[in-house]
């Protein structure tokens, strides 16, 4: 994961456009590159899988830039995160039940 941040920093970089990339506007490139991900998907349910590719891609980037530039590692915020979401969706509870932790009883 490192190598692969280092690599779109240095992209980046190469084009100097660390200067728009504050956490602010790195957020914002996350939710519009999803918004363009939906797009895919938007009249039917079999998309082309490149354009999926490519917009799944680009969120990504975006996430792994926001991360660096917050400083915090991918690897270490998806394990806290899957620690609570084990406390809030025990198996017993969640297993085959899409409801939210708070109405699963």
């Amino acid at each position: 994961m490192e190598e692969l941040t280092a690599k779109i920093i240095e992209f980046n970089n190469a084009r100097d456009w660390d200067q728009f990339h504050s956490p602010e506007n790195l957020a914002k490139s996350i939710a519009i590159e999803s918004g363009e991900l939906l797009e895919c998907f938007q009249w039917n349910s079999d998309p082309d899988i490149n354009e999926v590719k490519m917009e799944l891609a680009d969120i990504f980037n975006y996430c792994l830039l926001l991360a660096d530039k917050i400083g915090v590692k991918p690897e270490d915020i998806v394990r806290e995160k899957l620690y609570i979401s084990e406390q809030k969706y025990p198996v017993s509870k969640a297993k085959g039940n899409s409801r939210k932790y708070t109405k699963l009883g």
